[in-house]
């Protein structure tokens, strides 16, 4: 992965910021969110997130901390200051040594401390960037990472390939439980440079903008040449091949059929064809539905593309897809069944439709309730056919075991965001 850091452009963003302080270190915030979000390697869709720790005047006129970091709804390869939203630093630190805090309580506590009330809410990942004392901090999904921290022995493979730099964390989901054991973690490793986060990505921090973007870049490097020392190449990202009459012909039937079986919907479907090298041979793989039925490459994937797609051959008739869509349907109702009775509150049942079609032979479809939407489920698909290759041909793909993701798909913050 190339380090796109450029000395003219980070000082044209200083020069643009002015004398103040705190807006020199939102400028080179946005800078480096920028470089990271530009890279489709590092970052998807408004995954990862972002921040900085500075200093600003207060209403009493007093200069007191605040953490700016990314607001959800905001995409890191186009953020701007409103996408960075401030908080006071100072009561989210207390609440390390505070109690416990549910999804609800935690979120009435970041929006309590934000400086503008009218700022989106801050990044689920919010109290983890507060905890951790640098002064800038990266979070990304890098493709390299999440072909490793999805291995079996992930945690292992993290210590052996970056020895004390990295901190090692189990899996623990995203929010208010991540961010103390993280902490906790980091405070017994107080060295460190950055987080692997097994089946779920990579942290970094520095002290300055470029030092903790430098550390993401290298350490993704080293994911990447880990791989290659292994005799597994990541794919890099293709450009896809154009759609072919058959290829149209199935998306216009799958269209009609996907409409009729429920309501979901009803009211218009949009579907988004994919084909390429990397897509053509995740197809080709014989326990293709097997593998691919594993989990998402990352957890805050699953709100986009459900926990397993839809499998079929190209050649089904009107009939046998609603078959297909029926068998899709009832497994997913197993799925949601079998976990709902074991949450902690009641929980309803999203739609029971597939968002990734993988057609043998033929490519892939993401599947939305608009051209937009299908297009982010083609690229997330697109992604998840590089990574589980990779992770197939290290060792064995191992994503989240489907209780994770159902936590996590039917997650209340989560959730939101997807209504946003």
């Amino acid at each position: 992965m190339i380090n796109r850091w450029n000395d003219d452009e980070a000082a044209a963003w200083l020069r643009g910021a002015g004398e103040e302080e705190a807006e020199r270190d939102l400028a080179l915030r946005i800078y480096t969110s920028r470089l990271i979000g530009g890279e489709t390697d590092l970052v998807l869709h408004g995954g990862g997130n972002t921040s900085v720790k500075t200093r600003r005047r207060m209403a009493d006129g007093e200069f007191r901390p605040v953490l700016h970091v990314k607001g959800s709804g905001w995409d890191l390869g186009t953020i701007e200051a409103p996408g960075l939203p401030a908080l006071e630093l100072a009561p989210l630190c207390e609440a390390r040594s505070g109690p416990a805090l549910s999804d609800p309580q935690m979120v009435a506590l970041l929006r309590a401390h934000l400086l503008d009330p009218g700022s989106p809410n801050p990044s689920i990942e919010t109290l983890l960037h507060a905890f951790l004392p640098a002064k800038f901090v990266d979070h990304s999904h890098a493709a390299a990472v999440l072909a490793l921290v999805n291995q079996p022995d992930a945690a292992a493979i993290g210590r052996r390939l970056y020895g004390r730099r990295l901190a090692i964390v189990p899996y623990v989901m995203p929010g208010y439980d991540l961010s103390i054991e993280a902490a906790r973690i980091f405070d017994e490793n107080p060295d460190c440079e950055g987080l692997w986060l097994v089946n779920h990505g990579l942290f970094t921090f520095g002290e300055t903008a470029r030092q903790s973007y430098d550390r993401m870049i290298e350490f993704v490097n080293m994911a990447e040449e880990h791989l290659a020392e292994h005799g597994v190449r990541l794919v890099p990202p293709l450009a896809p091949r154009g759609a072919t009459a058959e290829s149209r012909a199935f998306r216009d039937l799958l269209s009609e059929r996907i409409r009729a079986a429920g309501p979901a919907f009803a009211s218009g479907v949009a579907l988004d064809f994919r084909a390429d090298a990397a897509i053509d041979s995740l197809l080709q793989m014989p326990d293709l539905v097997e593998i691919t039925g594993r989990g998402t490459i990352t957890p805050d994937h699953v709100i986009r593309v459900k926990p397993f797609p839809l499998v079929l051959d190209g050649t089904e008739s009107a009939a046998e897809l609603d078959a297909a869509l029926a068998d899709f349907g009832g497994r997913y109702e197993r799925y949601f069944e079998h976990h709902a009775a074991q949450a902690s509150e009641p929980k309803t049942m999203l739609d029971p439709l597939p968002r990734v079609i993988l057609v043998r032979g033929m490519g892939l479809f993401g599947v939305g309730g608009s051209a937009a939407e299908a297009g982010i489920v083609a690229d997330l698909a697109s992604q998840t056919a590089r990574v589980i290759q990779a992770a197939e041909a290290y060792g064995r793909f191992t994503p989240l075991p489907t209780p994770d993701l159902f936590d996590m798909e039917y997650w209340s913050l989560e959730q939101a965001k997807l209504k946003k």
